[in-house]
This record gives C-alpha cells, sequence and structure tokens, in this order.
C-alpha cells in the first residue's frame, strides 16, 4: 500500500505544479509593459500633444487668439480631471485591462471627431471629451504597469519608464503623420481636419492591439491573476491619504502646469523664430524618440529614492529644458531643449507612480495614481490658458514676445515644484 500513496504523492505534487506556473520572467515582463505603452501612446503621444501640431495650422485657419489656442488643452485637461476623478470608481466595477481598451477605444472616436467641427465651442468639447477618455487610459495602463513592475521590484524603476515611454512613439507619430497630412490637403478647405483623422487611425490600430494583449486567455491577464501575482509588501496596511503625500502632490500639480505650456506652445514658437517646417517636425521627432529611451535613463534614479527626491530632480531640469527657447533661436540649443524635454517629462510622470509603489501597499495604488493624476490634471487646465493669455496680452502684438514670457512663466513653475517636490518624504513602515 505503500507505493500507492507515494504516486498519490506525486501526482498530487505534479498537478499542483501544473497548477501554479512559474513567476513570469524579466523578458516578458519588458513585453508586456512595451505592449501597454501603446496606451501611453494613444492617451498622451496622440490626444494630447498631437494638438501642438496642428495648432497654427488652425489658428491660422479659424482665427483663433492664443488664449483660444491655449483654452483647447485646458479643456482637454478638465476632461483629463474628471476622467482622473471617475477611475476609482469604475476601477471597483471593471478590470483595468478593459477601462484601458475601452477608453482607448472612446479615445480614438473623439479624435475622429475633432475633424468634423470648425467651430470653437464644439472643437472644446471633442477635446472635452478626448481628455476624459484618455485619463482611463493612462490611469489603467499606470496601475498595470505598477503591478508588473511589483513581480520584478528591481527592474520596477526600467518597467514604469518603459510603459510612460510609450508617449514617445506617440509623439514621434504625431511628428511624422501631421506634417505629411497638413501637406497632402494643404489645397483643401479646413485641410487639418484629415491630421485629425488620420490620428485617429492610428488611435485605433492602437486599441486593437490593446484589445488582443488584454484578451481573456491571454499572457497578461495570466501574469496577472496567477498565484506569483499575489506580491505582498513589508509594510502596514496603510490607507492613502492626501496629506501624506501633499508637497509631491503640489509639486506634480505645478509639474503639469508647466510642461503642458512647453508642448503646447513650442511649434509656435519655433514657427515665429522662422524655423522650416523640415526643422520643426526634426525637432518634435528628436523629442518623441528621447521620451522612448528615457525609461533606460532614470530607472534607477525611479528604484533608489522612495520620496519626493526623483520628483524634484527632473522637474528642475525639466524647467532648465522649457525655459531655452524663450531665451534663444540658436538651433543647437532649440534642440537640445527638445531633448532634455523628451528626455524627462514622462519619466517625471513615471516617478509619481514609483512614489506611490514604494510608500503603499498595491490595495492602495489605484487611489494614489488617480490622486496624482487628478493634480496633474489641474494644473494643466491653468497652463495653457495662462501661457496664450500672456502670448496674446504681454506681447502688445509681438506674438514672439509674449511666447517667450510665456515659457519663462512655465520654467518658472517647474523650478517652484522642484523646491516644494523636495520635502516629500518617504513614509516610514
Amino acid at each position: 500500500m505503500q507505493p500507492n500513496n507515494n504516486n498519490n504523492n506525486n501526482n498530487n505534487n505534479n498537478n499542483n505544479n501544473n497548477n501554479n506556473p512559474p513567476p513570469p520572467t524579466l523578458p516578458q515582463l519588458l513585453a508586456l509593459a512595451a505592449a501597454l505603452s501603446l496606451g501611453a501612446a494613444v492617451s498622451l503621444g496622440i490626444t494630447r500633444f498631437a494638438y501642438g501640431l496642428l495648432l497654427p495650422s488652425m489658428r491660422a485657419d479659424l482665427g483663433w487668439s492664443y488664449t483660444l489656442a491655449g483654452a483647447m488643452n485646458t479643456a482637454n485637461a478638465m476632461g483629463y480631471l474628471l476622467g482622473a476623478f471617475a477611475a476609482p470608481w469604475l476601477l471597483k466595477r471593471r478590470t483595468p485591462v478593459q477601462l484601458l481598451v475601452v477608453g482607448s477605444l472612446l479615445a480614438s472616436v473623439f479624435m475622429a471627431g475633432s475633424g468634423f467641427f470648425s467651430d470653437a465651442p464644439s472643437l472644446l468639447v471633442q477635446r472635452l471629451l478626448a481628455g476624459v477618455a484618455s485619463a482611463l487610459v493612462f490611469i489603467a495602463g499606470g496601475l498595470l504597469a505598477a503591478r508588473l513592475g511589483a513581480l520584478a521590484p528591481r527592474h520596477m524603476g526600467l518597467l514604469l519608464g518603459l510603459y510612460y515611454g510609450g508617449t514617445g512613439l506617440g509623439i514621434l507619430l504625431s511628428a511624422l503623420l501631421v506634417p505629411a497630412m497638413l501637406q497632402a490637403a494643404s489645397g483643401v478647405p479646413h485641410g487639418w481636419a484629415w491630421a485629425w483623422w488620420a490620428l485617429a487611425v492610428s488611435c485605433l490600430l492602437a486599441t486593437g492591439l490593446l484589445a488582443w494583449v488584454g484578451r481573456p486567455g491571454g499572457t497578461l491577464i495570466q501574469i496577472l491573476t496567477s498565484p506569483a501575482s499575489h506580491v505582498r509588501q513589508a509594510m502596514p496596511q496603510r490607507q492613502f491619504r492626501w496629506r501624506d503625500f501633499a508637497p509631491g502632490l503640489l509639486g506634480y500639480m505645478l509639474f503639469g502646469m508647466g510642461y503642458i505650456g512647453y508642448m503646447t506652445f513650442v511649434v509656435a514658437l519655433l514657427k515665429e523664430q522662422g524655423a522650416a517646417p523640415e526643422a520643426i517636425t526634426a525637432f518634435y521627432a528628436v523629442l518623441g524618440v528621447s521620451v522612448m529611451a528615457s525609461s533606460r535613463v532614470w530607472a534607477g534614479l525611479l528604484d533608489r529614492f522612495k520620496g519626493g527626491q526623483a520628483l524634484a530632480i527632473l522637474n528642475a531640469l525639466l524647467g532648465c529644458a522649457t525655459v531655452l527657447p524663450a531665451l534663444t533661436a540658436a538651433w543647437p540649443l532649440v534642440l537640445l531643449s527638445g531633448v532634455m524635454f523628451g528626455g524627462v517629462f514622462l519619466s517625471l510622470v513615471a516617478s509619481t507612480t514609483a512614489l506611490v509603489r514604494h510608500n503603499l501597499p498595491p490595495s492602495q495604488w489605484a487611489a494614489g495614481i488617480s490622486a496624482f493624476t487628478i493634480v496633474f490634471a489641474a494644473g494643466q487646465m491653468v497652463g495653457p490658458t495662462v501661457v496664450g493669455w500672456i502670448a496674446d496680452g504681454l506681447g502688445a502684438g509681438k506674438d514672439l514676445q509674449g511666447l517667450q514670457r510665456g515659457l519663462i512663466f512655465s520654467a518658472g513653475a517647474l523650478w517652484v515644484g522642484a523646491v516644494i517636490s523636495m520635502r516629500q518624504r518617504a513614509l516610514r513602515s
């Protein structure tokens, strides 16, 4: 009878091994983070930042002031804020993967809608709705990237950076797609509409790939539902509290206020400075490539610091990149600004997810990421309109001077954010 018992035990062990697959490998996690980065490409790289390339053509065609042009991105940020408020409630009713895919699909639809209107109120509504959808995508994708990072804590900074670096792919695609479409439709009334439709198609393609990655039974779902994904952190199960992260939240809000002025108006400033269309395309493309490369550059920084140090350092560097085009039109320095800006700003976004990941248990990550997204959106609501108002009012008919002052304001907001972020301390276990 004893041999039979041994055989039964062996069979049970084999069944347990079959039911408990080995933990995911680092190459698997990197591949999934890269796939998820398509969400960042849609939500920020295309839905948010492609507008900066379209702004000069739309402003010239529709007779906008810089204030109204900035208000378009303020409306987008307002929608982003609404989406950030809705995300925690939605995440209690739907999985992050479902929210990611549905949000990306909605963003694609609203991007296409911007090509069907030329009146300001309708375009403002389209930009607002696209902001709501992009917030859902960005929060859900960030949460999934954080869960992947929890499975490889030593490489968490790299995995987060890889996800957020997907924004650079969206920026690069926009840099290649928008000028080509504007040129192809140059003889068509409201030719900029064709660029909106082309961007919407690219978003739909990315949505299809995200849906495939997140399909039931796919590798992503298997990893997120496997026993290896139930990570326990060596910290008490504390709740997220806003006051615990007050310096980091305020510093991040100032980041949102400062960086968006650059991304909204830097192309308009380069055109005012006389840059050729090819040079502007190259500038924007280099910025996007720098975003994609930044995940490797700053991964160690995100892993090393548990408080607000990374947020402070990156805010300070971003302020330097922002102020360069306001001080000089020398092309090497302008190009350096694009490289610095692209190499820093999405890693700064990743630093807040890392801050949440370092200081809160997994059950509180959604609340923490949503809080940082809310203040980020609040800052973005202020930045474009203020910079546009400065360009219109302080320029006194000299748009170049006004845009320069607007970017100086943006750089100042980033530097103040750096000082405040240094006061964010790691929460004690």
